[in-house]
C-alpha cells in the first residue's frame, strides 16, 4: 500500500454501468458509492466526490471494454492500474457475483496490495 493514497477505488466496469467502491486506508470495511452510466464523464464526478485524484488509486479488472478508461482516467490525474482478473485471490465458497460485491472485492484488495496489475500499452 502507498503512503500517500487515502482512499482505493475499485470499478467493476462493464458495456452498459460501472458499479463503485471505496475503502479507507484504515481497517474500516469497504462502502459502495452506486452505479453509474459507462460515460466516463459521469465517473468522474463519482469520483470528485470521493476526493481529489493525487489521493486515491482507482483499479478495475481487464476485460472486454479494454484499456480506454484507464487512459482517460490516467489522464485526468488519476493513479489507476488495470488488474489481472484471474490473479485475484477470491475463495472458494465464494460462488455469488454481482458487480456490488466485485467493486467492494476490489477495494479491499487494492488496499491491502493484493492485486496483480497488467501492462497497459501506449497508444
Amino acid at each position: 500500500m502507498d503512503e500517500g493514497f487515502t482512499s482505493f477505488v475499485g470499478l467493476d466496469v462493464h458495456k452498459d454501468s460501472i458499479a463503485v467502491a471505496v475503502a479507507a486506508t484504515d481497517r474500516e470495511a469497504p462502502r459502495f458509492i452506486g452505479t453509474t452510466g459507462p460515460d466516463a464523464t459521469k465517473l468522474l464526478n463519482v469520483l470528485a466526490a470521493v476526493g481529489k485524484p493525487v489521493t486515491m488509486q482507482v483499479v478495475y479488472e481487464a476485460g472486454p471494454c479494454g484499456y480506454a478508461l484507464a487512459c482517460y482516467l490516467r489522464a485526468h490525474g488519476y493513479q489507476c492500474e488495470v488488474i489481472a482478473a484471474c490473479k485475484n485471490l477470491r475463495p472458494v465458497a465464494d460462488r455469488v457475483k454481482t458487480d456490488r460485491r466485485d467493486a467492494l472485492t476490489l477495494a479491499r484488495l487494492a488496499r491491502s496490495g493484493d492485486l496483480v496489475p497488467v501492462v497497459v500499452p501506449d497508444e
